[in-house]
């Protein structure tokens, strides 16, 4: 398969016009519950696509200039992405919400207390996802998500710097900086 074929199946698939290599449609994944989200591994690399080919997901495709163009230029892929975003943020137990001047806020939601516990422990496989959640909005023209999501995080690590660590912040800070 040529790259140039994986690359469009990121488009067809946040499309809903093509599963992923498993078989799976993005409305599927956005319907699964916090524990389904929590124990398959191979889902993330799809819904926040990076230029760099994954270590845990070999068939996920990567970003190419002319993926990373389309979202940029669609209302509707980038809607999409904002759903799975939304997602991955209730599963944290967090949510976006507007503040003063328009502006992108990520704050903790009701579920944070019950959520947090599933993903705030030391060397957790989520912050991982969260670097590539971050870098993903990046890349894809969400920069301002993926800096509110990063001041969100901030806060976390402040309250909770034993169970995170220096190195999955340095990650993070990186990452909305890139």
């Amino acid at each position: 398969m040529s790259d140039s074929t994986k690359q469009n199946k990121i488009l067809a698939f946040y499309l809903g016009q093509q599963p992923d290599s498993q078989g799976r449609a993005i409305e599927d994944i956005w319907s699964w519950d916090y524990q389904k989200l929590e124990s398959v591994h191979n889902y993330i690399q799809w819904l926040f696509p990076l230029r760099e080919k994954s270590r845990f997901n070999s068939s996920a495709p990567t970003l190419n200039d002319e993926v990373i163009q389309a979202f940029r230029t669609s209302e509707e892929l980038r809607n999409r992405l904002l759903h799975s975003f939304k997602v991955m943020l209730a599963f944290y137990g967090l949510q976006c919400r507007e503040g003063e001047n328009a502006e992108i806020v990520i704050v903790k939601s009701e579920e944070y207390l019950s959520r947090k516990r599933e993903w705030i422990e030391q060397f957790n496989h989520n912050y991982l996802r969260l670097t590539r959640i971050i870098t993903s909005l990046t890349d894809l023209g969400l920069k301002n998500y993926a800096l509110a999501l990063f001041m969100c995080l901030d806060e976390i690590y402040n309250e909770n710097q034993k169970s995170i660590g220096l190195k999955t912040y340095t990650y993070w800070k990186n990452a909305v900086n890139s």
